[in-house]
């Protein structure tokens, strides 16, 4: 026993040393950007706050500047802090930063396909295809602003039966948003009832929050060891397949009414692509990619914007008087008689400004979602190697003292000049920027304007605490910023 024991604790130090060993010849071999040592197998995640990350990374970058190396467990990670870095990266070098990290989660829940983890060939084939196809439904017969308009209408007819009594907004919220890519995507709007439906925005919820728990980042980090652990996660897994299998019978219906000359919506003209390019060996359009771009698409389409939108609510109750404002705002320029239009934006500046700060100060994927080295990079003079993930830290962005006048309070002036006019801010990038900046950020900018400028003609909202019970710091806070829920009270108005 006592010979099983020693030989057990010699492979643990050589296992140990080893690792050390390459840490350092990785560190002499290229010039990579500073950071705190590391440690064996944890790297740096015990100096890491595991419930708000970003935090700690902002603190390692007043020693080690805006490019840092740092180590999730044995995953070698470069952080870029600031404007100016991140700009640098994903703008001034597009092309180096266009990897994306093959993120464990959802290389399991994608099967590897889909847009958003894929690289070289395959991103470029289903972003410019995803890219048109949105487009041309957003420009089509039944633009992509009368779905939204129409959608909206569902959704104040439905708070309006509530007629004043508190409710939890996220499942309406949630599914509004969903109906806009639902109409997009399969081409159908689901109702408020629909228990198939709201089944599948529970679990998009479920997963949302297990990717931002502590759990979720375990995963993804050490995913090898959590595969062989009972828990929660694989109980997410099963969640995901369930989504799958609704995806899948969403495209076997398209299948078997599908009219090639007239696409109805994002499969149909998928699947016309995959008959087009059946005897081209290099096509990318194949069922795989369909189902798991599908997956990508109506998860990304819900989650983040719904969020931000229930958050938007969220800060116009804790700060009535910004509220007021914009009402009076709205009813100057549109009255209450007719839907709002993308038209209107630029005729109601301090509307479209608090739209902007509610992103901004949430800061909803305060990572962003992580790049990769798919070769050897060269930046500020320093080498990122090939199979490296780069963290563009888009948190450094929105909060950094630099850009904005009171990065850490919400304060819609940020976005207007002295005349009341409204004023961009490069520095603005809850969509990331460069070659892989979300695809959806024309449809959601529409999405936030139209819901939350046609709430607030029909009512004013307030929750029975009061302002003062609101607080407007994050629930969860990792890969994904996730606000509080509050119970809502809408007054008609």
């Amino acid at each position: 026993y006592n010979i099983m024991e020693f030989s057990a604790t010699v492979i643990l130090a050589g296992l140990i040393l080893a690792l050390l060993w390459l840490f350092s010849v990785k560190r002499r071999k290229y010039r990579l950007p500073p950071g705190p040592a590391p440690l064996p197998l944890l790297g740096n995640l015990p100096q890491i706050d595991k419930n708000a990350p970003f935090k700690s990374i902002l603190k390692f970058s007043e020693n080690y500047g805006p490019v840092m190396t740092l180590y999730m467990g044995w995953q070698r990670t470069v952080v870029l802090v600031g404007y100016d870095a991140v700009k640098e990266a994903l703008v001034d070098q597009a092309d180096d930063f266009t990897g994306r990290m093959p993120i464990p989660f959802l290389l399991k829940a994608t099967k590897g396909y889909g847009l958003t983890i894929s690289n070289g060939e395959r991103w470029r084939q289903l972003r410019r295809f995803t890219l048109t196809t949105l487009r041309d439904f957003g420009m089509g017969r039944k633009g992509m602003e009368e779905w939204i308009q129409e959608v909206s209408e569902h959704l104040r007819a439905h708070i309006r039966t509530f007629k004043g009594k508190p409710f939890d907004p996220q499942f309406f919220l949630s599914s509004t948003v969903s109906n806009v890519i639902c109409c997009l995507v399969f081409g159908e709007r689901f109702s408020f009832q629909d228990k198939q439906f709201l089944h599948l925005l529970t679990i998009m919820s479920k997963i949302a929050w297990f990717n931002s728990s502590p759990l979720g980042q375990m995963h993804n980090i050490f995913p090898w060891l959590m595969e062989h652990l009972p828990g929660y996660h694989q109980t997410i897994f099963g969640d995901v397949e369930e989504a799958r299998d609704f995806i899948e019978r969403k495209i076997q219906e398209h299948k078997e009414t599908l009219d090639p000359s007239s696409p109805r919506d994002y499969i149909d003209c998928f699947l016309i692509r995959v008959n087009q390019e059946k005897n081209n060996p290099s096509s990318e359009f194949n069922y795989d990619n369909l189902v798991s771009t599908v997956l990508n698409l109506f998860f990304a389409g819900t989650e983040t914007t719904s969020s931000t939108l229930r958050y938007a609510l969220t800060v116009l109750v804790k700060y009535p008087k910004i509220q007021e404002k914009m009402q009076q705002e709205i009813d100057t320029v549109i009255g209450k008689d007719r839907c709002p239009r993308m038209d209107d934006r630029k005729s109601l500046p301090f509307s479209d400004a608090v739209i902007h700060e509610v992103q901004r100060f949430l800061d909803i994927v305060p990572f962003s979602v992580p790049h990769y080295a798919l070769n050897d990079i060269s930046f500020k003079g320093y080498t990122i190697p090939k199979d490296t993930v780069i963290i563009p830290l888009l948190h450094s962005v929105l909060k950094e003292e630099k850009q904005w006048a009171t990065p850490r309070f919400f304060n819609p002036q940020h976005f207007l000049d002295h005349n009341g006019n409204f004023k961009k801010n490069p520095a603005f990038m809850p969509f990331a920027a460069g070659k892989r900046a979300c695809v959806g950020e024309s449809l959601a900018r529409m999405e936030l304007f139209i819901f939350l400028v046609s709430l607030l003609q029909d009512f004013s909202f307030s929750c029975e605490g009061g302002p003062d019970s609101v607080d407007l710091e994050p629930e969860y806070s990792s890969f994904a910023n996730l606000p509080r829920t509050y119970q809502l009270i809408a007054t008609a108005r």
